[in-house]
């Protein structure tokens, strides 16, 4: 399953830029391989960055990594109820609301790359159960229909899309 093989119609249009910088990856191998590169890039990061915030009131890279994590397992759940045909709406979730509370800043970098691969390979394992048939199966999260596979290429862009920040931002 490619990213260029999804439809515009399966997923909400916040997401498009996460989907649309994909170039054509296939689902599970960039889920498999996207989560290294950003676990290398990160470990690499002088260390005194880790706890460094670019403006008042942004995140540090720890707390963006805590945030990766909470999403993906956000994400995933929603891919899990989708597959599993279960109708029910599901709510948003408010990324600030999370990150107060999560106190990412107060972990270690080696502890917040271990959980980071822990739920990728998570993720992984669900994903490679669903059926091609079973990744065209939709849900509605956050008032917006969105499609198994779509969520799955959300993951992999979103992350993408952070790593970015890092580069762009705090380096």
């Amino acid at each position: 399953m490619n990213s260029n093989q999804l439809q515009s119609t399966e997923y909400a249009s916040f997401y498009a830029p996460y989907i649309q910088q994909l170039n054509n990856v296939d689902l599970l191998e960039e889920l498999e391989i996207s989560v290294h590169r950003l676990r290398n890039f990160v470990q690499n990061i002088p260390i005194d960055k880790y706890d460094y915030s670019y403006a008042p009131g942004k995140w540090t890279i720890k707390d963006i990594l805590q945030h990766l994590i909470d999403s993906e397992r956000v994400f995933a759940y929603r891919a899990l109820r989708f597959a599993r045909k279960d109708g029910t709406f599901l709510p948003g979730f408010e990324e600030n609301d999370y990150a107060t509370v999560a106190n990412g800043n107060q972990r270690s970098i080696r502890e917040l790359l271990t959980e980071l691969a822990v739920v990728r390979e998570a993720t992984l394992s669900l994903f490679r159960t669903f059926s091609d048939e079973t990744l065209l199966l939709s849900g509605t999260a956050s008032g917006k229909e969105m499609s198994v596979r779509a969520l799955g290429f959300i993951i992999i862009g979103h992350q993408n899309h952070h790593q970015h920040v890092f580069q762009d931002r705090y380096l």
